[in-house]
């Protein structure tokens, strides 16, 4: 123990002799510097000799102000230091030249960007996305001196709050909670609007869009859709497999785990079908993804369900295409079931119509069953190409191949069955894909984002995930979330888990968000644009066309409304007038019913308040279904928000 201490022994005051005059200094040197952040560490004497000097300067220039115009000193100066961040000015230049300016932020924020002597490096700050801005240096000092002049509705530190600001907290309808707000976000939101302003002066949706996306193929969203049992998941997996999107040894597990099922068969479907409870019962339920690529088009693949039970995750997932492939069932019977007695043929094309897919393939699959015969086809071709065209669909936007999923027949290469290849010379299935027209991206509009689906991100943050139907969205941006106007910010993006800096619409993203409470998002919500938010009401007008319907519907009806991913219970409050069904006159005012294949503008009144927009504004949130007892009833289009 010899090398500690005699403690209890030893005398103070000879170890501790003459150390008192630098108490509190290093025992080396009368000063140190940080080894962390290279910078001195607290002097008191030095401190105290700056901030007497700092207080001197300050009441030198501010000892003649009124109490009024000290508050709005303050208000310009927290306005402009937050919007110059790395500025290199002194508190008393700063104020003199706010005074001269007569408390004009804008003059004030020129009158230091034009002054050589002062850092330039704020520009870079000041604008929130430079690496997106082609334009020389000089060109963002003009912008920024420019911009603040289109601002009018800064909000002053004096100034009281207007009625249809941001509330300072939101409540949930669905949690009961409510997010407290962020103080300096409130005091930031002045700043915030002049860097929105200077990114839509400087930020070209449609030069970033070649820009990044410019050298790839163009992207598709397509959606599966048929009746339950007609082949969807098989023929489907065949295709990715015969693309070689799918490993042998993994496609070899599925055969030998289905023949264990006794259900051989089944093998391709398990490519899409991948949890447990759809393998066991042997139907889909939720929207299988997957990617392919075909010589002009990089395909994202939906594979929706069948089944009248998840009718609901089919919508979700038919909202997210551009294009969509129906498979139906040659198999004698087969089609008659799903098509004639209540299937969901009739019903998947009516819901995929509605959410504004006008581009479809049919795939008369199982062909095979029936020696591929040239009159089956015939008949099917004869009955759908009828209805098809009641629903809205042109014929030259409606292509039929015949094929077989299990087989493998007439997907990726031309047909090899004599059988088939003695009447049928047309293109294969991947061909018919690849001829899809790519919607236009409405990548200029304000920005929109339905949400589809949230979960928990790493670390504090959580994400949500849906489709961009206008707009762009990058790194670091602000978005509202409505109905419950609350402010996100935005950290990360990705692509099928790609990361990415900017998104555009059409596109299916995952947004990682901060700022806000999980559990104050819901599926349904909207992400827009802060300077253009989309609306909110709980009463809207819409025209719909009624489908077969087996109770008409009246005032005071009773329905489920589908916007998007949002599903609200709503109710029928007046129905205003009959409309003419193909040339949209007026027929009646006031009907007292409306009944099977009428079209009709009525009212809808929700429990409580949500995000939608006019069909004429954005078509892609300005659509909606109204669904009664698990079947869809009627589809419209919004014309008039009341409230």
């Amino acid at each position: 123990m010899s090398r500690h201490r005699d403690v209890r022994n030893m005398d103070y005051s000879d170890d501790y002799d003459g150390y008192d005059d630098i108490y509190g200094h290093s025992v080396d040197d009368d000063y140190y510097i940080s080894p962390s952040n290279r910078q001195f560490i607290y002097n008191r004497d030095i401190s105290q000799r700056s901030s007497e000097g700092d207080i001197k300067e300050e009441d030198e220039s501010e000892a003649e102000l009124s109490d009024v115009d000290r508050d709005k000193l303050a208000t310009c100066i927290n306005q402009i230091t937050k919007t110059l961040e790395s500025i290199n000015i002194s508190r008393n230049d700063l104020v003199n030249i706010i005074i001269k300016s007569k408390f004009d932020v804008e003059k004030s924020i020129n009158t230091i960007l034009e002054d050589p002597q002062y850092q330039t490096g704020a520009l870079e700050k000041a604008l929130p996305h430079p690496q997106l801005v082609p334009t020389p240096h000089i060109e963002q000092t003009k912008v920024i001196s420019s911009t603040p002049k289109t601002i009018t509705n800064i909000t002053k530190g004096f100034d009281l709050p207007q009625k249809d600001s941001i509330t300072p907290r939101s409540q949930s309808p669905a949690s009961g909670k409510v997010t407290p707000v962020n103080n300096q976000n409130q005091m930031d939101f002045a700043d915030e609007v002049k860097q929105l302003k200077a990114r839509e002066n400087k930020f070209d949706p449609q030069f970033v869009y070649k820009k990044e996306r410019g050298e790839e193929k163009e992207q598709l969203y397509m959606v599966v859709i048929g009746h339950v049992d007609a082949g969807k998941s098989t023929l489907m997996g065949r295709l990715l497999c015969e693309l070689g999107q799918v490993n042998q040894k993994v496609m070899h597990k599925y055969e030998q785990e289905s023949r264990k099922l006794g259900k051989q068969s089944f093998m391709y479907a398990w490519v899409l079908d991948e949890t447990g409870e759809e393998r066991n019962r042997g139907i889909t339920m939720d929207v299988g993804r997957f990617q392919f690529e075909t010589k002009t088009k990089a395909v994202t693949l939906l594979d929706a369900p069948g089944h009248k039970d998840f009718i609901p995750n089919m919508i979700s997932g038919a909202g997210q295409a551009d294009v969509a492939v129906l498979v139906v069932d040659a198999t004698r019977g087969e089609f008659e079931s799903g098509f004639d007695h209540g299937g969901q043929t009739r019903e998947h094309a009516l819901l995929v119509r509605s959410l504004g897919v006008s581009q479809l393939a049919v795939a008369i699959n199982k062909l095979d069953t029936v020696s591929w015969s040239k009159d089956r086809f015939d008949e099917i071709v004869k009955k759908l190409k009828a209805f098809l065209k009641q629903a809205g669909f042109k014929e030259s936007d409606v292509t039929f191949v015949p094929c077989s999923g299990l087989t493998g027949q007439n997907l990726v290469n031309e047909p090899t069955e004599e059988e088939l290849l003695q009447w049928y010379s047309g293109p294969c299935l991947l061909d018919v894909i690849d001829k899809f027209r790519a919607p236009d991206r409405p990548i200029s509009k304000p920005f929109r984002l339905s949400i589809n689906d949230i979960f928990k991100g790493t670390g504090t943050s959580f994400c949500v995930s849906g489709r961009i139907e206008t707009g762009t969205l990058s790194i670091g941006d602000k978005v509202l979330i409505c109905p419950n106007r609350e402010v996100a910010l935005v950290k990360s993006l990705s692509i099928e888990e790609v990361s990415k800096t900017v998104v555009f619409a059409g596109d299916q993203v995952t947004v990682t968000l901060s700022g806000i409470e999980m559990q104050n998002v819901s599926v349904g919500n909207i992400l827009c644009d802060p300077l253009n938010p989309v609306q909110v009401a709980s009463k809207f007008q819409a025209r719909i066309v009624v489908f077969n319907v087996t109770v008409p519907i009246t005032k005071g009806f009773s329905v489920v409304l589908h916007h998007q991913s949002l599903v609200e219970p709503v109710v029928v409050s007046k129905l205003i007038s009959q409309l003419n069904k193909n040339t949209g006159e007026l027929l009646k005012k006031h009907p007292r019913f409306l009944g099977n294949n009428t079209s009709a503008l009525i009212e809808i009144q929700v429990s409580r308040p949500i995000a939608l927009e006019l069909y004429s504004e954005c078509k892609e949130l300005g659509r909606i279904m109204l669904r009664v007892g698990g079947v869809t009833i009627a589809a419209g289009l919004i014309t008039q928000i009341i409230l």
